[in-house]
């Protein structure tokens, strides 16, 4: 027998309090911002709100504030339907998205038992990576002789051998059954990577040989190649739709109509730890390749893009590796968010070489726990509707847009790569993120924030290098200007500098503190014992007589160079001695290569 619950009405949460408006809150953000200004530096009400406002690459922003009159007159929309934002369909919990795990060792028998393990804890997909940087064509069959292709999917990718990567597969498919997979045709995202000429010739047979084979494409677009070597998020996905574009073009004009190559098309993105971001990369990418197939007359029901998110190379770091553990999980959770139809996890120690059974096992587990354990994997979209993310959705894909008609004016793709367009583009970006890296506006923990000097990068077998041309567009890392720093940190015996501070812990505490972390971030330890390099660090006012004796004493201790954590101009006629400041918003990665250079370290490239 069971009982009706009694009718109730919908709880009223914010009855009884009184209404606000913008101003009230805006009043309350200046007073907040105020709390530490004096009188003639206050921020006004009105002017608070711009404060809050957050810069993001690709004239992308993020504001403090988002309200429902923001959004006046926008339609959610649902999962499953133009325009696809919501996403490609209805998520099922038991299988939210589909764990792909990269292999490009090319030792077959360890790849052949990696593969396997991932396959028997929870992989459901194998993403192979085929030619002179990775398994060999030859070998492809080995290794995925013990791979039951009627349960798992898989996939290849090559940017020295692409047509013959899809080849081997099919050869090693032949007439068993298979539930699918993609022959990771990319012959664009070949050349960007290589610096050679795209070629399109080989798209048509290879995708004519996958008629009549249920679950399988040809084609897969990798807008992880120009953000790997720097691009926004927002020009690496215009890039890709105005690829996948070019794509469908080229097939046309060999006889295959458009909703069948459409069909085709998988879009590789990259997931970074700026969750939402991420999030709202996948939820324009599907409007943006979903107005595409309406262009083409693709059935409305078949416009949804098929997505890969792979964790980004790009914020990866050497140093600290399992900081990187942090990071996957971030993008992994903003992939899930936006829906993507498979994940990949790259291990944390994958700067390093290749990773071995323990990282792999961290990396797919990462995904595994999250859909399974954390129940993010349960519900389709959890952030449609929130005013922030549906804003940032939007400007990424109007962004996008914009970008993608560049490339279009410019005749395309390809015409766009001949013309240097897309290297304009990077050199852009990249310009404006490392001056945001080395002064530190842009953090990267365990890199340029709290870096830790005795946790290193572990030791594994090298990967095969990509041969390249001076036109391909090589990954550039975040972190690689600090790791360069802590490499010739290393070719000293002690790489110190002698920081010395004035009056009590309460005085110096904090700077300290701010100069042992900088000094870490070029691999350079605090010492007390007398080095050729010394920092004074203490508080405001309390260089007058006390900072001209330390600088005195240092001098005659054996420091060639005192620097001053805060104004020099506060230690009198002793400054005269001091060769500069160490202050917050400085170029750190400068200021340390100043630092390594005094102490002797050869320059990069040199040996001792």
């Amino acid at each position: 027998m069971t009982t009706a619950s009694p009718p109730t009405e919908p709880m009223a949460l914010a009855a009884g309090f009184e209404p606000r408006t913008r101003e009230d809150w805006q009043r309350l953000v200046a007073d907040v911002l105020n709390k530490r200004r004096a009188d003639d530096d206050r921020i006004a009400p009105e002017a608070a709100e711009a404060a809050l406002v957050t810069a993001l690459d690709g004239g992308l922003s993020t504001r403090g504030l988002y309200l429902r009159e923001d959004r006046a007159g926008h339609r959610l929309g649902l999962p499953g339907a133009m325009p696809f934002t919501r996403g490609r369909a209805v998520r099922d919990g038991r299988l939210p998205w589909d764990v792909r795990q990269l292999h490009d060792d090319p030792d077959v028998a360890r790849t052949r038992a990696a593969v396997l393990d991932d396959l028997e804890h929870g992989v459901t997909s194998v993403w192979l990576h085929v030619g002179d940087e990775g398994v060999a064509t030859t070998d492809l069959a080995e290794v995925l002789a013990e791979v039951r292709l009627d349960l798992a999917p898989v996939v290849v990718s090559s940017f020295s051998d692409q047509p013959g990567a899809a080849r081997a597969l099919l050869d090693v498919v032949g007439d068993r059954p298979s539930v699918g997979g993609n022959l990771g045709l990319d012959p664009v995202g070949a050349a960007l990577r290589t610096g050679t000429e795209p070629d399109l010739a080989p798209l048509a047979g290879l995708v004519r040989a996958l008629d009549g084979r249920a679950g399988w494409r040809a084609l897969t677009v990798d807008a992880r190649v120009l953000h790997d070597a720097g691009a926004s998020e927002v020009d690496a996905l215009a890039v890709a739709v105005a690829t996948g574009v070019e794509y469908l073009r080229h097939l046309e004009a060999e006889g295959i109509d458009p909703v069948t190559a459409f069909g085709h098309v998988e879009l590789r993105v990259p997931a970074t730890a700026d969750q939402f971001l991420t999030a709202a990369v996948l939820r324009a990418l599907r409007r943006v390749w979903a107005r595409v197939g309406e262009a083409l007359d693709v059935p409305a029901a078949d416009r949804g893009a098929r997505t890969h998110a792979v964790t980004s190379l790009r914020m990866a770091s050497r140093e600290d590796p399992f900081v990187n553990v942090l990071r996957n999980t971030l993008a992994t959770f903003g992939a899930s968010i936006g829906g993507a139809d498979a994940i990949t996890v790259l291990p944390h120690d994958t700067v390093a070489g290749l990773p071995e059974r323990f990282s792999r096992r961290l990396a797919r587990n990462t995904q595994i726990l999250l859909a399974d354990e954390s129940n993010v994997g349960r519900v389709t979209d959890p952030g449609g509707g929130s005013w922030y993310l549906e804003s940032l959705t939007d400007e990424v894909a109007e962004r996008a847009w914009t970008r993608f008609q560049e490339v279009e004016r410019a005749g395309g793709v390809r015409a766009a790569l001949r013309d240097g367009l897309l290297r304009d583009w990077v050199d852009t970006a990249t310009t404006e993120r490392e001056r945001l890296i080395a002064t530190r506006r842009r953090p990267l923990t365990g890199v340029s924030m709290f870096p830790n000097l005795a946790d290193t990068a572990p030791e594994r077998r090298p990967r095969r290098a990509v041969a390249t041309s001076a036109d391909g567009f090589e990954p550039r890392r975040d972190a690689a200007a600090f790791e360069a720093l802590r490499d010739r940190a290393r070719t000293l015996d002690t790489p110190a500098v002698t920081v010395r501070t004035l009056g009590a812990q309460r005085d110096f505490g904090a700077r300290q503190g701010f100069v042992t972390n900088l000094l870490a971030a070029g691999g350079i330890a605090a010492t007390d014992d007398a080095t050729p390099v010394a920092v004074l660090a203490s508080s405001r006012g309390q260089y007058a007589a006390a900072g001209r004796e330390a600088v005195e004493e240092l001098r005659a201790a054996g420091a060639t160079h005192v620097l001053v954590a805060g104004r020099a101009t506060e230690l009198g006629d002793a400054a005269d001695t001091v060769d500069g400041e160490v202050y917050d918003g400085m170029d750190v990665v400068a200021l340390l290569t100043d630092l390594l250079d005094r102490l002797g370290a050869p320059a990069e490239g040199e040996t001792r």
